[in-house]
């Protein structure tokens, strides 16, 4: 194997290998990427609401009524405000015991107000199960079937949903919370390959990117529900957690109409559906050239039953294994998730009220889903690598500016709150920050990740970006409160310090892979094989240019 078997010599070429590239954009392949782009809902609903409930009164009343304490002190360090074990375990569901330590301090460091372990835990374990979740999804979305896993996703985010809803206790909370982090786990792999199987070459990115869009409409459905539920003074957060429900019955319902991929159907040997979803999905006649390319690929998995991940460390697979492993962690570490998870806790951090610092985190989500359609737009037109570039540029002017306003005016007055118009000055940050990482890291690296492997890996190289990316997660949602409240605003210099290594990694060793000339996703070797640096790993074999598989 080398590197997806192209049927070309080079990217022009493989154009022509497929129909990919001319294949109309019907109204099959848009109501499929809609529902499988719906699949961020998911996510985004689920992160948006865990930032504006954790600072929830009616829901700290209920779970964590010490950390509610620390909030109404008099006189706090504005950095520790939330610094509360038990606050963390909603986030990992650990440390109960130990949140009552810190809350009795009279005067709190103002970075660790919600510096929580059990509120960490309530965020956190839901990434623990995505984690656990992706370990095994790989294989269930190959064996069952793209559609059918993003229909398990919506089952299972519907019943975790409902628990947590019904919650008494710590204990409902962090059971809900793992069964929507397995329903992540499945949808975050199954949605993105998907979408990367169905959509026309010529529209890939566009196509791909909708999962990004559909889990900022996520965020601003979240926070706009967190805006109004807020003001409720004892079941609000029920119904701030049981809306997930809306989302979930959008999977459900829009799965079960849907068409599996004519990949997926080819590896499980289902020929004549594959054809049929295919034609479908292309709108055209004579779909057999693409046909041909997506039935040599799956021959060459049935090659390898088993031991895709042992084949990812082969040689010429390294290309493929170090962007499985390195998006994901660059992902991770422009510090998206934790903005995203923790927006509402900054703002109320640098001054605002609690419904206040919900209302400017419905403001950056109106700013992401701005950003994002703006790189849909432009994504296959630019290329990938430029819009990395461009982004990666502002994310780090944002963090180094962050770095600067809260080292220099958060507690300066031996307050919690820094001045009104340095506060302003964060939000305004905030919102650049979103628009940065919404056309570049947020938009693009499932995009990138669900485009470049070939079918035999595919599933097993997301399982893995999956597991590194939800291993990640719950390590910084864990730890990030502990982690303000210890290195204040060096935290933001962190970030900044990632950045600059991912920016300059993807300048050097990330191959454009837009799809403007047509490339179909089983001809994506030929991007590898032209590429300065994997060149020398991903050769295109001559017996790839036959009329048949080898």
């Amino acid at each position: 194997m080398s590197g997806g078997g192209s049927i070309a010599n080079d990217g022009e070429a493989a154009a022509g290998g497929g129909g990919g590239g001319r294949g109309e954009v019907t109204f099959t392949v848009v109501m499929s990427c809609l529902t499988a782009g719906a699949g961020g809902l998911l996510l985004g609903y689920d992160i948006g609401v865990t930032g504006g409930v954790t600072q929830m009164e009616s829901f700290l009343q209920a779970f964590f009524p010490e950390v509610l304490r620390k909030m109404s002190s008099a006189k706090q360090d504005a950095y520790c405000i939330f610094d509360s074990q038990v606050l963390n375990a909603f986030v990992s569901s650990f440390y109960l015991s130990t949140m009552v330590r810190k809350m009795s301090s009279a005067k709190q460091d103002a970075y660790c107000i919600f510096d929580s372990q059990v509120l960490n835990a309530f965020v956190s374990s839901f990434y623990l199960s995505t984690m656990v979740a992706s370990l095994v999804a790989g294989h269930l979305t190959k064996t069952l079937g793209r559609r059918n896993s993003l229909l398990i996703a919506g089952v299972l985010f519907f019943a975790g949903t409902l628990l947590n809803l019904a919650a008494v206790n710590i204990s409902m909370l962090i059971i809900g919370r793992i069964l929507l982090g397995v329903a992540v786990g499945f949808s975050s792999l199954a949605a993105p390959v998907y979408l990367a199987e169905i959509a026309p070459a010529r529209w890939r990115g566009a196509f791909t990117a909708s999962i990004g869009l559909f889990g900022n409409l996520g965020f601003l459905m979240a926070d706009m529900i967190n805006y109004r539920a807020t003001t409720m003074a004892r079941w609000g957060w029920r119904l701030s957690l049981g809306a997930g429900i809306v989302p979930a019955v959008i999977v459900i319902v829009g799965a079960a109409f849907i068409p599996d991929t004519p990949n997926s159907l080819a590896l499980r040997r289902r020929l004549d559906e594959a054809r049929d979803s295919l034609r479908r999905i292309r709108g055209a006649a004579d779909v057999d050239a693409e046909l041909k390319d997506i039935v040599r690929a799956a021959e060459e998995d049935r090659r390898y039953e088993s031991g895709a991940l042992r084949r990812l460390l082969r040689r010429e697979y390294r290309p493929h294994l170090v962007m499985a492993v390195l998006i994901m962690v660059f992902f991770e570490m422009t510090g998206a998730i934790v903005v995203a998870i923790f927006t509402p806790l900054l703002f109320y951090t640098v001054g605002f009220t609690s419904q206040k610092a919900i209302l400017g985190s419905i403001i950056t989500d109106v700013v992401s889903i701005v950003s994002v359609a703006a790189a849909a737009a432009v994504v296959d037109r630019h290329g990938r690598r430029r819009l990395f570039m461009v982004g990666g540029a502002v994310l780090i002017l944002c963090q180094v500016a962050m770095a600067w306003i809260f080292g220099a005016q958060l507690g300066a007055d031996g307050g919690r709150a820094m001045p009104r118009g340095y506060a302003v000055a964060v939000v305004a940050l905030v919102c650049t920050y979103t628009a940065g990482l919404s056309v570049s890291w947020g938009s693009l690296s499932s995009v990138v990740t669900s485009e470049i492997f070939p079918l035999e890996v595919r599933s097993a190289a997301l399982g893995l970006g999956g597991t590194i990316s939800s291993a990640l997660t719950f390590m910084q949602s864990q730890s990030f409160l502990e982690m303000l409240c210890s290195f204040k605003y060096g935290a933001f210099a962190y970030y900044a310090g990632w950045l600059v290594m991912m920016t300059a990694f993807v300048a050097a060793f990330l191959p454009e892979t837009k799809g403007t000339k047509g490339v179909p996703i089983e001809s994506m070797g030929a991007v590898w094989a032209q590429h300065w640096y994997w060149k020398r790993f991903v050769k295109l074999a001559p017996a790839k240019q036959a009329d048949g598989p080898e």
